[in-house]
């Protein structure tokens, strides 16, 4: 095993353990980031939960670092029932370039998570379901709906996350919608019309299906 993923064992899964000290390593050698991916398969669930912790506070900084691990992430990575993993995969997966094929991949995996009894996963699952419908007006037809239910109907967790998510998802709709108009909306402007025959979740107004 790599020193790297080495320093991740032991203790329990209520620590990070040594999570930090890898992420100053891969920070100052870059090449010992394929050795944190590889961290997310390892057969110790500790090492797999730590290098997943480093691999996300990684790439907030270098998105691009994750690109090349993008079929190991959705493929492999994204199947483990570790709840640790699943909402680190769940961070993880907007920060991907992906194609329209492998976005459909990406929402079915966050999808499923949803199912998760980790309330957190869920969570999380909320909030990459967004970030990818922001800038996708079919998808965002999908999203929307689902967020409303959730805040009704989930955890605490839930619901603050989904009140935010709601606004956030208001603001995408109206500048979509300023894109196709060819100006900029303020946010005193009117919203744009409930098209007839969708209902729409309180507070958003979806565009017309295409």
């Amino acid at each position: 095993m790599k020193r790297i993923l080495e320093n991740l064992k032991g203790g329990d899964l209520r620590s990070i353990g040594r999570s930090g000290d890898a992420l100053r390593a891969v920070s100052k050698n870059p090449a010992l980031f394929s050795d944190l991916m590889a961290g997310l398969l390892d057969s110790d669930r500790l090492v797999r939960m730590r290098a997943a912790d480093a691999v996300e506070k990684a790439t907030r900084i270098h998105p691009e670092w994750l690109q090349p691990w993008k079929r190991a992430l959705l493929d492999t990575a994204s199947t483990l029932e570790d709840k640790e993993l699943r909402w680190h995969v769940a961070q993880l997966v907007p920060r991907l370039r992906l194609t329209s094929t492998e976005k459909a991949t990406a929402v079915r995996i966050l999808m499923g998570y949803l199912e998760d009894k980790s309330s957190i996963v869920k969570t999380f699952s909320m909030q990459a379901l967004a970030d990818l419908a922001a800038h996708d007006e079919q998808l965002l037809q999908q999203v929307a709906p689902l967020i409303e239910r959730l805040t009704r109907t989930g955890t605490p967790a839930m619901k603050s996350r989904g009140r935010k998510l709601l606004k956030q998802l208001d603001t995408n709709v109206n500048q979509n919608q300023a894109c196709r108009s060819g100006h900029s909306v303020e946010p005193s402007e009117a919203r744009p019309n409930v098209p007839r025959g969708r209902p729409s979740p309180k507070g958003i107004r979806l565009p017309a299906a295409r």
